[in-house]
């Protein structure tokens, strides 16, 4: 059972939120919070597998509320932000604070209840169609800083390969079929990837992949 909280300030967001995720027989919301404030006290006693969270809140928004998740607690949640196209600045900075991912708060019902699965499995909300717009209209930086370029030079041709699969929002088994290799060695490669780029999730990976312009479909082989 994924446990889940849900943190946005309207009630009846909440209250929408919930019913959807209830109906998932694998989905139980174990906590809802109105605020930042309220989610972190909530995250560290009831350890929520993943947390919808909403970016403008009162008392404490949702950016300062991950981060210190991330950083105050010993085994914190995965996070999911709650967004609209009006947000976009915020996005960017909450997926660096270390969210795994973000959804529009008018998503079908089909990919909240998706999104949950896919981020408590390991990896990050990057396959709707939706978020891959969002993703690259707030990474298109026309220049990549040096340590970037760097970072980026260490990588092998065969992690530039999945790397860049995984800025198009594969996962890891369509990445194995996609490049003729083993699931355990896509991990393999991405475990590598992280390390050389210093990120931490596959969010930021793919964020930084997009700046270098590596988004595009890599070589096969």
């Amino acid at each position: 059972m994924i446990k889940v909280m849900l943190v946005d300030d309207d009630s009846i967001v909440r209250q929408g939120l919930g019913s959807i995720l209830e109906a998932a027989a694998d989905i139980h919301v174990v906590a809802q919070a109105g605020d930042g404030l309220q989610a972190v006290e909530a995250a560290r006693t009831l350890q929520p597998d993943v947390v919808l969270m909403d970016i403008r809140m009162p008392q404490m928004d949702g950016l300062t509320a991950t981060e210190m998740m991330m950083s105050q607690l010993a085994d914190p949640p995965k996070v999911v932000m709650l967004t609209t196209f009006g947000q976009d600045d915020y996005v960017r900075s909450a997926l660096r604070a270390g969210a795994a991912g973000f959804l529009l708060k008018d998503s079908e019902p089909e990919e909240l209840i998706r999104a949950i699965r896919v981020v408590h499995a390991g990896d990050a909300m990057l396959s709707p169609a939706v978020t891959r717009r969002l993703i690259e209209s707030y990474t298109a930086v026309p220049a990549v800083d040096e340590s970037t370029q760097q970072a980026l030079a260490r990588l092998t041709e065969r992690e530039r390969q999945v790397l860049g699969a995984v800025a198009r929002g594969l996962s890891n088994a369509e990445i194995a079929q996609e490049l003729f290799m083993s699931e355990g060695t896509v991990k393999s490669h991405i475990s590598s990837i992280f390390g050389k780029l210093g990120t931490t999730n596959r969010v930021q990976a793919a964020l930084l992949a997009h700046t270098a312009g590596l988004g595009g479909r890599g070589a096969e082989g």
